[in-house]
């Protein structure tokens, strides 16, 4: 069994925590994982692209390439579209349904699409948008987005409740547990 799962997003928003996590989970159910860097501009409001992949077998490379990912965790919906093309047929993207306003759309050179889960469904992807930084809001902090995402991504995953729990502990300060662990369960509980 191979799993290529891309996380994508913008600075600033977590994507580096919830790769090592999901790494973790990985690890913990005996399966040899590859995460590589955060690529892109990783300064606030660059895009943002991390591979994390797990097999059965050896992985010799993080590196997944168009066509390739079984499942694309996004942490804005212009990253969504963006990368659309590196997802299987049979693939999913879980999006947070927040828009953040690139660069060029700041400075009035471009206008951010519209419609994007819409143009997406419509295209035959299989997607579940969330709608993650209100709910990590209602958790205690804006922050704890990428971790209401992995509760939903969670969900498309063969890892029992307990690898994830531990995950977290392991993964995040003490201090901030109890937030993660209420934004994990918030967003484990979007189907």
């Amino acid at each position: 069994m191979n799993k290529n799962i891309m996380i994508v997003g913008v600075g600033g928003q977590g994507s580096l925590l919830a790769s090592k996590l999901l790494g973790h989970v990985a690890m913990q159910a005996g399966y040899d994982v590859k995460v590589s860097e955060v690529h892109g501009m990783s300064q606030r409001g660059g895009s943002v692209v991390t591979y994390v992949k797990y097999s059965d077998d050896k992985v010799w490379s993080p590196v997944i390439n168009e066509g390739e990912a079984d499942l694309i965790i996004s942490f804005e919906m212009l990253e969504a579209a963006r990368w659309v093309s590196f997802l299987k047929k049979e693939g999913t993207i879980v999006v947070n349904n927040q828009e953040i306003a690139p660069m060029p759309v700041i400075t009035g050179a471009a206008v951010y699409p519209e419609k994007i889960a819409e143009k997406l469904k419509k295209a035959g992807v299989n997607l579940m948008v969330v709608d993650a930084l209100s709910l990590a809001e209602e958790a205690g902090s804006a922050k704890a987005t990428n971790v209401v995402l992995m509760g939903a991504v969670a969900n498309h995953m063969e890892f029992p409740e307990e690898m994830w729990q531990n995950a977290i502990a392991e993964c995040v300060p003490p201090k901030f547990l109890e937030l993660n662990h209420k934004a994990f369960a918030l967003g484990r509980n979007q189907k």
